[in-house]
């Protein structure tokens, strides 16, 4: 579980560049400070709220998947996956017909924080978070086939819900200290956004091989102490 704490960390350098623009459009108080760390944290809660769900769906999936002996060909897929989303113009994606039901689900998505941010309340907050949770990230994929690797209902949510809060130290300071967050910083840390993507990727193939190399490419992918079968 520690892993998701850390990758939600090590991830929030990333987020201050696809999601700093939601954050510091947050309706947040400029006077009151304690209301101010409320509504920051509501919004932080909302998010947590969506990577859990997710969490949960990929532990289900991912227990299925020990169930029928496909995770190590599953890892394989999914870093060949993640290395093409790098390699092919999202233009290009934005064209194919299996991806337009996802561009869509997008579009709504972009659309329902648009109304948000026109309100200025505690459930509007919690709201805007919990779409910002649904919004395509390439940290929240890789974190996502961590909690596939969990194996369970439980474990998975509970890896999302650790890799949010890790989040929330450096999206919290770049609301307070926005001076040191510009477009050009923020600009300058998503350059690095496709190479690690692409080092993820080759990652998860290699631990799909199973080269039986210790931690990093391991004979079999049940690394997890497996969860009863109520989880």
């Amino acid at each position: 579980m520690l892993t998701g704490l850390i990758f939600g960390l090590v991830s929030s350098l990333h987020c201050i560049g696809m999601c700093g623009p939601i954050a510091l459009m947050l309706p947040v108080s400029k006077d009151n400070q304690a209301k101010k760390v409320m509504q920051i944290l509501t919004y932080h809660l909302g998010r947590i709220s969506a990577y859990s769900i997710l969490g949960l769906v990929f532990g289900v999936f991912g227990k299925g998947l020990f169930l029928a002996g496909l995770q190590q060909q599953m890892s394989i897929v999914v870093g060949i996956l993640m290395i093409a989303f790098v390699l092919i113009p999202q233009s290009k994606l934005g064209k194919l017909n299996f991806m337009m039901p996802f561009y869509k689900f997008v579009s709504k998505i972009q659309r329902s924080l648009g109304n948000q941010f026109k309100k200025q309340t505690t459930a509007s907050l919690y709201t805007i978070g919990f779409f910002n949770g649904f919004l395509p990230c390439g940290m929240v994929y890789v974190a996502l086939f961590g909690a596939l690797a969990t194996q369970s209902l439980l474990y998975g949510t509970l890896y999302m819900a650790l890799f949010g809060v890790g989040t929330i130290p450096l999206m919290s300071m770049m609301i307070y200290v926005r001076e040191m967050f510009s477009v050009k910083v923020r600009s300058a840390i998503m350059k690095y956004y496709p190479i690690v993507i692409v080092i993820f990727g080759m990652l998860f193939i290699v631990r799909g091989l199973g080269l039986d190399i210790p931690f990093l490419s391991p004979d079999t992918l049940n690394l997890f102490v497996k969860a009863d079968a109520t989880c």
